[in-house]
C-alpha cells in the first residue's frame, strides 16, 4: 500500500488538476464549446484515474486489517456516498469541504516551491558573499603590499636625511678646520726669531671615512638587527615549501651568513690591496697612504661586485657537508638573502673597527656572552647543538648576541668550520698554519 501512496503523492496528480482547472478558467471564454467540453473530459478522466488508485490503496489497506478490518468505516463513508451518486454528504464531510482540502493541499505545494526558490536564492547569495570575501583577502594582501612597500621608502627616506646629516657635519668640521688653519698662518708670518722656529706638524682635516664612521656603523648595526628580524624570517618561509625539515632550514641560513661573511672579507681584502697600489704611485696629501686607501674604500662601496660574491657563497654551500637541498632546487633560491648579507658585511669591513662574526662550530660550549637560547632549547644542557644567527663582533667583545639550539648529547663535530676571520685571529695561531688558512681563503675569495 505504502508504494501506491508513495507513487501517488510522487505523481502531483492533484496539482495537475488543478493547474488544468485553472488553464480552463482562464482561457473558459476563448475557447470554444467543443474544446471546454473536452477539457472537462479529460479533468473527468484524470480524476477517474486517481479515484481508481485511492481505491486500489483503500483495497490494499483493508486488506492489511484482516478480513473484518475497515467494515465500519466503509460502512459509515463509503456506501452512503456510492448510493447517493458521488454526491451525498457523508460523516461531515461536503465538497466544499473536499474543496478546500484540494486548495490547501495545492498551497502547501505552492509554497514549496517557493520556499525551495528562496533556498536557491539564498544559495546563490551565500556563494556571492563568499565571493566578496575572497575578493576581500586579495585586496587586502594587495594593501599590505603596499605597506611595505610604503615602508621601504620611508627606510629610503631615513638614510637620505641621514646621508645629509652627515654632509652638513662634514661641512662644520671643514669649516671649524679652516677657521683653525687661518688663525694659524698669521702667528707663523709674525714670528719675531726666524731662526727658532718650532716644527709644527701639519693640520691634517679628518677623511670622509672618519667624519662618517659612527654614522656608518649605527646604520650597519640596525640593518644588521633588520637582517635576523626580517628577512631570516621571510627566507624560512619560503624554505620550508622544499625543505621539510625545520632544523636543515636553520642551519642553511646560518652557513649562508657565515659564507657571506667570509666571501665579503676576501673581496674587501682584494679590494684594498688594488686601491693600494692604484693610490700609492699618486698619494702627496698631508695624510698617510692607509687612511686615503680607507677614505677611497669608503666613497666606493658600490665598487663591490656582489654578483661574484653571491656565486661564490653558493659554490661554497654546494659543498658543505652539514646542509642539503632538494634535487628540484639549488641554493640560488638564497641569492637575495645572500646579496644583501655580503653587502653589509663588506660595509662592516671598512668600519674602524671592522665588525665581524666569530668562528662557530656545532657542539661547542654554549656561551651566555655571545648568544641566546632558541625557544626549542634545552636549557640545561650545555653544548650547542646547531646554530641559528651569529654574533656580530666589534673586536673582541660581542656587539649583537647571536641564537643556538642547545640539547643534551650534542657532540663536538670533527669537521671544524672555516675561520671567517683568519687575520684576526693570527696572534693565536702558529705561523705554518695561518698560512695555509690565507691560501685557502684566497682561493675561495677569488672573483
Amino acid at each position: 500500500m505504502s508504494d501506491t501512496i508513495r507513487r501517488l503523492a510522487n505523481g502531483s496528480s492533484y496539482t495537475v488538476l488543478q493547474e488544468k482547472l485553472d488553464n480552463l478558467r482562464r482561457n473558459y471564454n476563448l475557447n470554444t464549446c467543443d474544446s471546454n467540453l473536452g477539457r472537462i473530459c479529460e479533468l473527468i478522466e484524470l480524476t477517474s484515474k486517481v479515484q481508481g488508485q485511492l481505491f486500489t490503496a483503500m483495497s490494499l489497506t483493508a486488506s492489511e486489517g484482516g478480513t473484518y478490518g475497515g467494515v465500519d468505516t466503509l460502512k459509515s463513508r463509503l456506501l452512503p456516498w456510492l448510493g447517493s451518486g458521488f454526491t451525498a454528504s457523508s460523516a461531515g464531510v461536503t465538497s466544499d469541504t473536499s474543496l478546500s482540502l484540494l486548495q490547501e493541499s495545492v498551497e502547501k505545494d505552492r509554497k514549496i516551491a517557493q520556499l525551495e526558490a528562496e533556498l536557491r536564492l539564498s544559495k546563490d547569495d551565500l556563494d556571492n558573499t563568499v565571493d566578496n570575501l575572497r575578493l576581500s583577502r586579495e585586496e587586502s594582501k594587495k594593501y599590505k603590499r603596499q605597506v611595505d612597500e610604503l615602508g621601504d621608502f620611508e627606510r629610503q627616506v631615513r638614510f637620505l636625511r641621514d646621508e645629509i646629516s652627515n654632509l652638513r657635519g662634514e661641512k662644520e668640521i671643514l669649516q671649524n678646520s679652516l677657521r683653525r688653519a687661518r688663525s694659524v698662518s698669521p702667528s707663523r708670518a709674525r714670528s719675531p726669531s726666524p731662526s727658532r722656529r718650532i716644527p709644527l706638524s701639519p693640520l691634517i682635516s679628518p677623511t670622509h671615512a672618519e667624519l662618517t664612521n659612527s654614522i656608518r656603523h649605527s646604520r650597519l648595526v640596525a640593518r644588521f638587527n633588520d637582517l635576523y628580524a626580517i628577512d631570516r624570517l621571510d627566507m624560512q618561509d619560503r624554505l620550508r615549501r622544499f625543505v621539510d625539515d625545520d632544523e636543515m632550514v636553520k642551519r642553511i641560513l646560518f652557513i649562508a651568513t657565515c659564507e657571506s661573511f667570509h666571501v665579503a672579507k676576501m673581496a674587501y681584502r682584494s679590494f684594498r690591496l688594488r686601491a693600494r697600489r692604484l693610490l700609492s704611485p699618486i698619494h702627496t696629501g698631508p695624510g698617510e697612504l692607509e687612511d686615503a686607501v680607507n677614505d677611497y674604500i669608503v666613497r666606493n662601496l658600490d665598487l663591490h661586485d656582489l654578483e661574484s660574491s653571491v656565486d661564490s657563497v653558493i659554490r661554497s654551500m654546494n659543498v658543505n657537508p652539514k646542509i642539503s637541498f632538494p634535487p628540484e632546487c639549488d641554493f640560488s633560491l638564497l641569492s637575495p638573502f645572500i646579496r644583501e648579507v655580503c653587502r653589509v658585511a663588506y660595509a662592516m669591513q671598512a668600519l674602524e673597527p671592522p665588525l665581524d662574526v666569530p668562528l662557530a662550530t656545532d657542539g661547542e660550549l654554549f656561551s651566555d656572552a655571545k648568544y641566546r637560547r632558541s625557544y626549542d632549547s634545552e636549557y640545561s644542557a650545555p653544548l650547542v647543538a646547531y646554530h641559528i644567527w651569529p654574533t656580530l663582533m666589534e673586536g673582541d667583545c660581542p656587539l649583537i648576541k647571536g641564537e643556538a639550539c642547545t640539547r643534551r648529547g650534542a657532540l663536538s663535530s670533527p669537521r671544524r668550520s672555516r675561520s671567517p676571520s683568519p687575520l684576526r685571529s693570527s696572534s693565536r695561531l702558529s705561523r705554518s698554519s695561518l698560512s695555509r688558512d690565507r691560501g685557502r681563503s684566497t682561493s675561495r675569495g677569488r672573483y
